[in-house]
């Protein structure tokens, strides 16, 4: 079981499908949901301060280099684009958008995105990390229920 919970904690830190992908195989394995949803929650905000505070810098240093130049160009794009969406909601609702950019579970949406996002847009790290937990638990809650459906609707096939 501790592998399981490992393997679920792993797969949340992964940029792009983080919990997305997590606690469906969280529910799949037959891990309990409150327990999968805490550990899913840890690993995928785990790397968030180091995205905000080295991310930016790493990718600048890195866009113009030979063999990792594409990839950092990507992720530098990336950033962009998030931080031109929650631009456009302009200052007062920055935080909430931040929020719910986060919380939608579409890929390309997670806490890596809308982090690196914040820290292209200079937002306050403190007010970034909790739009972005809000974020990762409304997105969490949305993956559960979908996860328990689809997993239900399964186990009633068989």
């Amino acid at each position: 079981m501790l592998k399981k919970y490992l393997i679920v904690f792993l797969i949340s830190m992964v940029p792009l499908i983080e919990l997305r992908l997590a606690i469906p195989y969280a529910v799949g394995v037959g891990l309990p949901p409150v327990p999968s949803i805490i550990i899913s929650v840890i690993g995928n905000m785990l790397p968030v301060p180091f995205i905000f505070f080295f991310a930016r810098k790493i990718l600048e240093w890195g866009k113009d280099k030979k063999i990792i130049g594409g990839f950092c160009t990507w992720c530098i794009n990336k950033g962009v684009k998030g931080s031109d969406k929650l631009q456009k909601k302009g200052n007062a609702g920055l935080y909430v958008a931040l929020l719910l950019f986060v919380g939608i579970p579409l890929p390309g949406t997670g806490a890596w995105t809308g982090t690196l996002a914040a820290s292209f847009l200079n937002m306050d790290f403190k007010k970034s990390v909790l739009a972005i937990i809000g974020g990762v638990l409304l997105a969490g809650a949305i993956m559960l229920a979908a996860s328990l459906g689809v997993f239900g609707a399964i186990s009633l096939l068989n």
